[in-house]
């Protein structure tokens, strides 16, 4: 008998676990330091991840940081904070503080970013990545296809396409194109 009644108390507390937290919300103020990037809020908005210096009575600085509601709004997703798994095979970084489409300029990045790991198995990244790209005028998945077939090739379009420069590329990102 007393087999069964901890078999019951166990599934009680197990199903009241799993009620708590669907009813769980999202406070990006509330995300520790690890959680904070490539999580969503309850009401649905980027949490961002932000650091700022603090002067020490000693006259040292440290650097803190904290994680806060930015004002991106995602239409598809909310209460989410990405798993481990999904940030690793992406090649993200949760300990960025902020987000940039700089990132998409580096060939390793972009070559986990559009992998099937990441692209067909984690939505709330490839979201994020898609809109920082079409604010710079390019299209994510044809990135990504021309990643796949043409590696060097792709990012040379990523620069053209978009107008950035990429250090060291000054003349080239200026100069009219012979193609």
């Amino acid at each position: 008998m007393a087999s069964s009644s901890v078999i019951a108390s166990a599934l009680i507390l197990s199903l009241v676990l799993l009620l708590q937290s669907a009813n769980a919300t999202v406070v990006c103020e509330e995300l520790p330091q690890d959680l904070c990037t490539f999580s969503i809020s309850s009401a649905g908005k980027r949490c961002v991840l932000e650091s700022f210096r603090r002067s020490r009575v000693e006259g040292v600085a440290t650097t803190e940081y904290y994680c806060r509601t930015s004002e991106v709004l995602v239409d598809r997703f909310s209460d989410w904070i990405e798993t481990d798994e999904c940030v690793n095979a992406c090649g993200a970084d949760r300990a960025a503080v902020g987000i940039s489409s700089d990132a998409l300029l580096d060939p390793n990045f972009t070559s986990k970013l559009c992998s099937t790991a990441c692209y067909q198995s984690c939505p709330n990244v490839i979201d994020l990545y898609f809109n920082l790209a079409a604010g710079e005028g390019v299209s994510l998945p044809e990135l990504c296809e021309a990643r796949r077939s043409n590696p060097h090739r792709s990012m040379a379009e990523l620069v053209r396409s978009s107008g950035l420069v990429v250090p060291g590329d000054v003349a080239v990102a200026s100069a009219p194109s012979p193609f």
